[in-house]
């Protein structure tokens, strides 16, 4: 028998199968396009993710009837939310997370509302990322569309609803919309007043690792399925990360280098929640049962790197054609040893936390007519962890200790990326066995829904495997500081600069 994890991202949407003993043994992958119709908007098209996950599910499905799926479980990015009509319609595309429609609903809010009183109900700082801002730029915006609407459904519950079941989300993922009240673990009726919407156009909420329900005859066997699929909720991708990382106890935490580069620490008790708000870090239930999780992250991660790619990387994507390889293989390789001669602020999107700065540039500095592409590519690999080595400065100093971090995503397939990482960091950084954490953590959720595990800290401790640990190297460590030190002065004298820009 086996486990099957849905992870419905950004770009694309993966399903991998687990034995018992948390070994992939088939998965399938299909992308879908990241469309912008307007400057500063980024949607997508649910009817597109929709086919995609169903396609990877029947995929999936069929490379294993030697081990038949027992149970299924879903986790998604967050935010982003599909209006939907009673009879299924898709009615909008998907405004993702870094869509920056929403900035004015965001500022109304502000006035009605403060920041710790939002961050006090939901564990969510003030931003224009979340669902219900979404929600509400459709009810003014697209009037009609929002008359049409029965639920906002985000992706997990919309893969249920796909399934022919009741649309379902999990708590961690209700706290991404910014509606949900994450200590009485329900929709808030003070934002919901403050907001004027009803709570039925939400989907009904439980906690991680709940059934919903079998997967339908009819529809299991249009999707190649045994009869009897247990379908089970997952999370907010970042939970499920960190669930299939072991992050399962305080200190140690998710390390997610993929479109979004995210670090997931996990704590039992909530340290300096106002430390935490001032530095926009969210703070709300972890999938794993008791435990809560913060995150802190950068919009632009592995998606500079495609970035690169597309735009400068025409000679490897042609001789990796040739060779049949991986173009970043080729991008990565030979880079000059040491910290480059640049600094990079990776703000080539709307920034994650701390600053929350939709308005920011990127910003490349130290150029000179003797920088090669080889230093260019490792300057911004050298930004992105810049900016993470800022985030977890403040999460230490909101009292979040973190001493190791788990490597995943497709970020952890590079031994040069990593060791990078490690000597800007100074910590000690783990890839794992198995790379793709997300979907082993919704995996891991099913089993202990379907009565496999004892648990969920069980599962992970006796999964989550590690691969190769990576220890910073003193010296270089010592010159990344120096550098540091220099990079936390980019952003502040260049701010009302950038703003222009």
């Amino acid at each position: 028998m086996s486990l099957l994890g849905v992870d419905v991202g950004t770009t694309g949407t993966k399903a991998v199968a687990f034995n018992l003993e948390g070994e992939a043994i088939a998965s399938a992958y299909r992308e879908y396009p990241l469309l912008s119709p307007r400057p500063g908007w980024l949607e997508l098209d649910a009817r597109k993710v929709g086919k995609a996950v169903l396609d990877v599910v029947r995929e999936v499905a069929s490379k294993t009837k030697h081990d038949p799926i027992r149970a299924l479980s879903v986790s998604c990015q967050g935010e982003a939310t599909v209006p939907v009509s009673r009879d299924g319609e898709v009615l909008y595309n998907t405004p993702i997370s870094f869509d920056s429609r929403t900035d004015d609903l965001a500022k109304w809010w502000a006035e009605r509302m403060s920041r710790e009183e939002a961050f006090g109900i939901t564990g969510m700082p003030l931003h224009p990322m979340h669902t219900i801002f979404k929600i509400l730029w459709i009810r003014e915006h697209e009037p009609e569309v929002f008359r049409k609407v029965w639920k906002f459904l985000c992706y997990e519950e919309y893969v249920f609803y796909l399934l022919g079941l009741e649309p379902t989300t999990d708590y961690s993922l209700a706290a991404r919309t910014m509606a949900f009240d994450v200590r009485k673990k329900a929709w808030s009726e003070r934002i919901l007043s403050v907001a004027g919407l009803p709570e039925d156009i939400f989907p009904k909420v439980v906690p991680s690792g709940t059934a919903v329900g079998e997967v339908p005859r009819k529809r299991a066997e249009e999707l190649g399925l045994p009869e009897g699929v247990l379908a089970v909720t997952g999370g907010h991708d970042q939970p499920c990360n960190a669930l299939g990382s072991g992050v399962v106890r305080e200190e140690v935490a998710a390390y997610g280098v993929g479109t979004v580069e995210c670090i997931t620490p996990a704590f039992g008790e909530v340290p300096r929640p106002e430390r935490l708000l001032s530095h926009n870090f969210a703070c709300y239930p972890h999938v794993a049962p008791g435990l809560w999780v913060t995150l802190a992250f950068n919009f632009t991660g592995g998606s500079l790197l495609r970035w690169y790619r597309d735009n400068f990387g025409e000679k490897e994507r042609e001789e990796a054609g040739r060779l049949g390889t991986d173009p970043y293989d080729l991008i990565l390789s030979d880079l000059p040893e040491g910290p480059t001669g640049l600094l990079v602020l990776p703000h080539f999107t709307a920034t994650g936390t701390p600053h929350f700065d939709v308005h920011s540039k990127g910003v490349v500095m130290g150029l000179t007519l003797s920088t090669s592409r080889k230093e260019f590519v490792k300057a911004l690999l050298e930004g992105v962890t810049m900016e993470m080595r800022l985030n977890l400065e403040l999460l230490e100093e909101a009292g979040v200790q973190v001493r190791k971090l788990r490597l995943t995503g497709g970020g952890a397939k590079s031994a040069v990326w990593a060791k990078i990482k490690a000597d800007i960091l100074g910590r000690s950084i783990s890839t794992l066995h198995v790379s793709e954490a997300t979907s082993l953590g919704t995996a891991i959720l099913a089993g202990v829904a379907l009565g496999e595990y004892s648990s969920v800290e069980e599962a992970a401790n006796g999964l989550v495997r590690v691969k190769e640990t990576f220890e910073p190297d003193p010296k270089l460590h010592e010159v990344y500081t120096e550098r540091f030190e220099l990079y936390k002065e980019i952003y502040p004298r260049l701010k009302d600069i950038l703003h222009e820009v």
